[in-house]
């Protein structure tokens, strides 16, 4: 499995990159950071960490359902030049940090620890540069060091970093899992952590330290981000699945078979999204609205789990799973899922059952609604605090625990309906996404596939944004108006991409007509009309699938 793999570490370039055309125009990147730093540092890099942004290419906002996702790493990325602080410098685990743009002011800081855990202040109430790496600190701080400074133990080195980067801040291609898995990578580099026993440390492993550091800044994370940033391969993409373990399948992906030949066209909004800024009322209030949903769904559907379990909260893919085991007979069935978190197994589902128990259950989530639940007729759909409660037979102290506790979460009405609709709607569509790219990519055929395949992959980008707009209310006017732009310029499909509430939409483009396509978009978004040159491609711009992080060192 890909997670079982180790993070490389490459000497040479043409290593890391498919082509050499790529590798000599990032070598050179790699090169001037390496000048840059050491005039900067006085003392050259030992090592430079990549992690990459993503583009989701369908399933939003149901990775923390524990439904499965499909992304794929963009050619954009963050790099670190990292190197231990010389001899004689002070400061045990001091970091300086500094960064190419200027916006961003350099920082010192330096780990605390005392009563046996290390401290490093993040500020979770605005958004700041630094409280990425800090978090990327964190992990290894933690997994490696001893805070109680017990003689002879070892400590962490100090530390110079010098980070630049091409993926756009609050765009959606999730700038910030990139930030983190980089900043982490390069600690784990720097104090020789990659290795151990041996062993190199696991991509799967990365993914896990990286997904709990990017809590620490305020982020409630389902793990595809961070998933997609480490483990993707170029030419495919990743179905990530998250029950009842992490696991990733490389999908090849069809579009450089098809005629004509397409890519992904990233577009950002220019509406800036930052999950941090805007969790209390919309990141982490969805979170709370799916798990809450799964909850009473489970109470209603009387599944068996619940009523053992009265403190329970389970997510919809576990809901699924025994809503499948009690409803749906799966003969012959011997192998177990075990939901480790629950000690609980259920059979184990194929991809073919989890099909039709999401068809299924899109029916069942009907039950959601005000007027079954509580006998609202017209005006509001949602569910008050009150009335969620007495649904779910939790408390108000269950239902928003910390970290989600009730100062980071304000809503009146909560749409359980609507967010559960939207999982089970989406979760299915990412299915069938995949099952088409497989039916294709596996094609015994040697040849061209036909251009019905991406327009048939087009229309599930576009069901995929019409659910994100209507019912997890996770799009805003500008995305709404730039898929649109986007299909009426040619493509055979366009989404929001990211958490949503700006950032940028993902289109499927033929690559012959990509020029074009940027062209009808720029004269029709009017954001983009004043853009030119470099200007307009730090916001539009094509990508392949690129591989996942990885490490480089300096001799």
């Amino acid at each position: 499995m890909a997670a079982d793999l180790p993070v490389p570490t490459y000497t040479n370039l043409n290593e890391a990159y498919p082509d050499l055309v790529t590798a000599a125009r990032e070598a050179a990147r790699f090169n001037d950071l390496a000048i840059e730093y050491t005039k900067r540092f006085g003392h050259p890099p030992t090592h430079i960490a990549r992690a990459p942004g993503r583009v989701n290419l369908i399933g939003e906002h149901v990775d923390y359902a524990l439904f499965g996702v499909l992304p794929t790493a963009v050619e954009r990325d963050v790099l670190i030049a990292c190197g231990k602080r010389p001899e004689g410098q002070i400061g045990t685990g001091e970091v300086r940090a500094e960064n190419l743009d200027t916006k961003y002011t350099p920082q010192t800081f330096r780990p605390d620890p005392s009563n046996g855990t290390w401290h490093l202040p993040i500020d979770k109430s605005q958004l700041r540069w630094e409280s990425y790496i800090k978090a990327g600190y964190y992990g290894v701080l933690n997994q490696f060091f001893d805070p109680f400074q017990t003689e002879g133990a070892l400590q962490p080195t100090p530390v110079d970093l010098l980070f630049t980067g091409t993926v756009p801040a609050g765009s959606g291609l999730s700038s910030s899992a990139a930030m983190v898995v980089a900043s982490t990578l390069a600690f784990l580099a720097v104090n020789d952590k990659l290795h151990k026993d041996g062993q190199g440390t696991r991509k799967g492993e990365l993914v896990e330290m990286a997904v709990e550091n990017e809590k620490r800044v305020g982020v409630n994370s389902g793990g595809m981000d961070q998933a997609a940033s480490v483990i993707s391969l170029p030419t495919s993409a990743l179905y990530i699945s998250f029950f009842p373990v992490l696991h990733a399948e490389s999908i090849l992906l069809p579009i450089t078979r098809t005629v004509p030949r397409a890519v992904f066209v990233c577009a950002n909004s220019l509406v800036v999204s930052d999950k941090v800024v805007g969790a209390k009322t919309r990141y982490n209030l969805r979170v709370v609205e799916v798990l809450v949903a799964a909850r009473i769904l489970a109470r209603l559907l009387s599944l068996s789990f619940i009523s053992g379990a009265p403190a329970s909260k389970p997510t919809l893919r576990e809901v699924l799973g025994a809503y499948i085991n009690a409803r749906i007979h799966i003969p012959g069935s011997e192998v177990l899922e075990t939901n480790e978190v629950r000690g609980q197994a259920s059979p184990a589902l194929s991809v073919e059952q989890l099909e039709d128990g999401l068809g299924r259950l899109l029916g069942e989530c009907e039950v959601l609604r005000a007027s079954k639940l509580v006998g609202r007729v017209g005006g509001e759909e949602g569910l008050t605090m009150e009335e969620m409660v007495e649904a779910s037979g939790l408390s108000k102290e269950i239902i928003i625990p910390h970290p989600l506790h009730s100062q980071s979460v304000e809503a009146t009405h909560f749409q359980l309906y609507k967010r559960a609709k939207h999982v089970f709607s989406e979760a299915l569509r990412v299915l069938q996404f995949r099952k088409l790219c497989l039916s294709v990519s596996g094609s015994s055929e040697e040849g061209d596939l036909p251009e019905s395949t991406l327009k048939d992959l087009g229309a599930l980008m576009d069901a995929s944004q019409e659910s994100c707009s209507e019912l997890f209310e996770c799009s805003c006017p500008e995305l709404n108006r730039l898929t649109t732009i986007a299909r009426e310029a040619g493509a055979y499909g366009s989404r929001l991409t990211g958490a949503g509430w700006g950032g940028c939409t993902v289109s499927l483009v033929a690559e012959n007509d990509v020029e074009g396509f940027i062209s009808r978009v720029k004269a029709a978004y009017p954001p983009y009309r004043d853009l030119e040159g470099e200007r307009l491609s730090e916001v539009i711009f094509a990508t392949k699938p690129s591989g996942g992080a990885f490490g480089t060192a300096i001799s």
